[in-house]
């Protein structure tokens, strides 16, 4: 499985190349030539037989948190950006609200309209409605608070942390409830990564829940945090969260070696995300075949080498310990090509030939 992320597809597909002026179908059109490319480059990314429309909700407040997130923008195209957090003070939290979700079935309608107009008859047009937002409550928390701002508070202001990231679990399961409730959720078991059977059994009326979908999640701004303090800052908050669904798919770049009794702790777990930087040989000793083990490449390692042999090599390796496991390999988080525009073809033969061979 292959994925790239904004940056390297301005070099794969320019915004240039698009013929539609309309911002709306700019949008399809993008969406539809990355499938095109997706399928040339011969990778496995699942691809629906429709047109996903998704459900429209009015959130209040429209902030969605009853502050402001903001971000301090690069000065230069490709720079980094930091953050500009609205939490400065214990006080602050205060300021902070539970949402309101209300579906909104004109808006909604009229997206289903135009995307069936465009797309009807070539395409099946179908309502979907995604479980809201994300278990990834350290990712918000670093918009709110700032990431080094956070990092300080762990051991200096702990209740602060304690009471936001009480605030963000919470947050998200009135978000969950809410949408839920309305009786439109739908199972997320499509796209890349999660693709699978039907999550779970669907109830007698028909109505879907949680326990029906995936969810993923990560610890990526804790990574350098130690395993007691992830577990007591981080993961014992979205314990609650996952518990509501039928199937977790846990981590991302972050390293985890560590702590991963903890990741094997989370109920309804099914993936366990080993990273570049997660040691491939403790993570196959301790998770075994009972989970699915997706080994994420290095993005750098895959892109920059001018042999592939080295690519060849490395996953050779990497499947031959993987033998007679559950195992996905996916790629992702690239920013550049690095002046090998076919590196993703190649990258992605080797890895079909290595899974083959290790089956």
């Amino acid at each position: 499985m292959c994925s790239s992320d904004l940056a390297a597809w301005q070099e794969i597909l320019p915004k240039a190349s698009l013929r539609s002026t309309d911002n709306r179908l700019r949008a399809i059109e993008y969406g539809f030539r990355q499938t095109l490319l997706k399928h040339e480059i011969g990778d496995d990314t699942p691809v629906d037989p429709y047109f996903a429309v998704e459900a429209v909700f009015d959130i209040d407040p429209p902030d969605m948190y009853g502050v402001q997130v903001a971000r301090h923008r690069p000065a230069e195209a490709g720079g980094a950006w930091s953050y500009d957090p609205p939490i400065k003070s214990m006080a602050d939290l205060d300021k902070l609200r539970l949402p309101t979700y209300t579906y909104n079935h004109a808006r909604t309608q009229e997206e289903l309209s135009r995307a069936d107009e465009l797309l009807g008859d070539i395409l099946p047009v179908r309502l979907v409605c995604p479980p809201p937002w994300h278990a990834t409550l350290c990712s918000p928390a670093a918009e709110l608070r700032g990431l080094a701002e956070m990092m300080l508070d762990l051991a200096d202001q702990p209740e602060l942390v304690h009471r936001l990231m009480a605030y963000l679990r919470d947050w998200l399961l009135s978000a969950m409830q809410q949408v839920q409730a309305t009786g439109l959720l739908t199972p997320n078991n499509t796209g890349p990564m999660t693709c699978s059977d039907p999550v779970g059994t669907v109830p007698a009326d028909g109505k879907v829940t949680y326990r029906n979908c995936w969810c993923m999640a990560n610890s990526q701004e804790f990574d350098q945090v130690s395993p007691a303090m992830w577990k007591e800052f981080l993961l014992n908050y979205q314990k609650p969260i996952f518990e509501r669904f039928g199937a977790v798919c846990y981590g991302c770049c972050e390293n985890l070696s560590r702590k991963i009794d903890g990741v094997l702790s989370i109920p309804n777990l099914r993936i366990f995300v080993c990273s570049a930087w997660t040691n491939l040989d403790t993570v196959i000793e301790k998770v075994g075949k009972k989970h699915v083990i997706m080994w994420r490449q290095k993005a750098s390692d895959v892109v920059f080498p001018d042999d592939v042999a080295t690519l060849r090599r490395q996953l050779d390796e990497g499947m031959r310990k993987l033998q007679g496991h559950h195992v996905q390999i996916v790629l992702r988080e690239l920013q550049t090509l690095a002046g090998h525009p076919d590196r993703l073809h190649v990258w992605t033969k080797l890895a079909i030939e290595a899974a083959e061979k290790y089956v």
